[in-house]
């Protein structure tokens, strides 16, 4: 670009191009060391390429804070602005760590509070890349005032867009809540932490010794704490899934989700179906095969991988339309629920109904994880939450039940009776309060302890529990089951069902909210 005779013009390059390196070329140089992308990097490899638009480049922190009357920064530590994601409308915050160490400050806080605005008035999704030390500390109590701006923003918006959060460096204390109270978050491998108090302090307070990436690394968040929902490999994959992730999401709560038209013919049957359930009741498999080779292309964006394993949630398409799948896992712990699985299944059956993504579930559940443990640490109440968020979903919900669907599990995953649009079942499935060896072994305890051969009578009466209970056709005689289909058949069904669901309309009785069991 050639130089303008006007000052005025000259004077406004100058100043841009200070913004593009606000924090100096020697903390980028350190900052790149780390194997870490600038705040403006990491937004160009999220957007379309060219689409991004900056605004509040200009603006400096206020000098009000102890030692900072001389000090003035441009952006103020975050570039905030808009652009597009498959030719789709985002506001975007990228916080950038070169400036006061990403620290944030009253006008670094109007600045993420200005993008939160426009993105809730104009109904398009929001993306938080947090990389800071967390509030500044010579600002004082502005700084507080200022998170809390933000998290009443995140509130306001939460079920109304979508909103996520990429964590790329340290996220401490206070600045853990803005994340929290989104829909996602991102967390990259070996360079992102979230905590609410460092290292330092917990050895401080409770003598313990531990390590960053200990205490609250991507790992930690993805496995043990379920804070976060992803682990990527690198910054470059984490802005990557994030894009992937999008594509599934409507931009907002009046919309419906995009749909992506695709190749695999939607009456295709799948023949290998009809043998993936073993006929021994106690063998696993695994549910993630059935997924994929019923969705769309065999491609199932799953959402907490590796979190509360027996259970499995995430996104995948059915005749191109997204849906969200919510499915047991036999292969971990026999597919039961639990306090941590209850709980998440039932956030992500909440995140579907604000989002108009229809619910599909399938059901392979022998009850809940019995135990001390789980007992003291409210199991109930976990269960719970799973309840109400399946009979408050107004959204199309499938189920099927692959095999077994046992006892008060039976009930919080959509059957017929909590507002479930359409239950099918394979030939494999069995309902009951529980399995057919447990059920004889309590009703006929006299009859086989007094029996010649105890256990060929426990056998024979077993096989007819099986015959007379817990198998499908007796659900189905008296309506508990729609169908029972043939699995290779699954694929087709579930498209038709859910284009026969297309215009569902459902509410809940007026109310201000509800009261989960938190």
């Amino acid at each position: 670009m050639p130089d303008s005779p006007d000052p005025r013009i000259r004077k406004l390059r100058e100043l841009r191009a200070q913004t593009l390196v606000a924090g100096g070329e020697d903390k980028i140089k350190a900052h790149r060391a780390k194997g870490k992308l600038t705040a403006r990097e990491r937004l160009d490899l999220l957007l379309d390429p060219g689409s991004f638009r900056e605004i509040d480049a200009f603006v400096t922190n206020r000098p009000s804070g102890i030692g900072m009357s001389t000090q003035h920064w441009l952006t103020d530590g975050v570039v905030t602005g808009w652009g597009t994601i498959d030719g789709r409308l985002v506001y975007v915050f990228s916080q950038d760590f070169t400036v006061m160490g990403g620290s944030l400050g009253a006008a670094h806080a109007s600045k993420i509070v200005k993008i939160q605005e426009m993105a809730l008035k104009n109904g398009a999704p929001i993306i938080g890349i947090n990389d800071s030390g967390g509030a500044r500390i010579q600002e004082g109590l502005m700084s507080l005032v200022g998170y809390s701006d933000i998290f009443l923003r995140n509130t306001l918006a939460s079920g109304v867009i979508p909103q996520i959060s990429a964590i790329m460096g340290p996220c401490a204390g206070g600045a853990v809540y803005s994340p929290a109270l989104t829909d996602f978050i991102f967390m990259v491998k070996h360079t992102s932490h979230m905590f609410l108090t460092g290292p330092d302090v917990v050895k401080a307070v409770t003598h313990e010794d531990v390590t960053f990436e200990e205490l609250g690394g991507a790992l930690v968040h993805n496995t043990t704490s379920g804070v976060a929902h992803f682990a990527a490999e690198s910054e470059g994959d984490c802005l990557y899934l994030i894009r992937r992730l999008l594509g599934y999401l409507p931009s907002n709560n009046m919309e419906e989700p995009p749909c992506v038209k695709s190749k695999d013919d939607p009456l295709r049957t799948d023949d290998a179906l009809d043998t993936i359930v073993p006929d021994n009741p106690n063998k696993p498999y695994d549910m993630k095969e059935v997924i994929t080779r019923i969705v769309d292309d065999g491609h199932f964006f799953e959402v907490q991988e590796h979190y509360a394993t027996n259970i499995i949630i995430g996104f995948a398409r059915l005749g191109g339309h997204s849906v969200g799948i919510v499915a047991n896992q036999p292969a971990v712990l026999a597919g039961v629920l639990d306090i941590n699985a209850s709980e998440k299944a039932a956030r992500f059956v909440r995140f579907c109904d604000c989002f108009n993504i229809p619910i599909v579930t399938f059901e392979d559940v022998p009850g809940f994880l019995p135990g001390v443990a789980q007992e003291h640490g409210g199991i109930i109440r976990s269960g719970a939450k799973l309840l109400y968020a399946y009979c408050e979903a107004t959204v199309p919900k499938i189920c099927v039940i692959t095999r077994k669907a046992y006892g008060g599990a039976y009930c919080v995953l959509s059957p017929r009776a909590t507002r479930g649009d359409l239950v099918l079942a394979w030939p494999s499935a069995e309902l009951a309060v529980m399995g057919a060896d447990g059920a004889v072994s309590i009703i006929y305890r006299r009859e086989i302890a007094n029996a010649e051969d105890p256990i060929a009578k426990k056998a024979e009466l077993v096989r007819q529990y099986q015959e007379e209970v817990t198998n499908p056709y007796a659900a189905a005689q008296r309506g508990f089951i729609d169908d029972i289909i043939e699995p290779h058949d699954t694929r087709p069904r579930l498209i038709n069902a859910l284009q026969m669901l297309r215009n569902k309309r459902d509410a809940n009785p007026p109310k201000k909210h509800g009261n989960i069991p938190l």
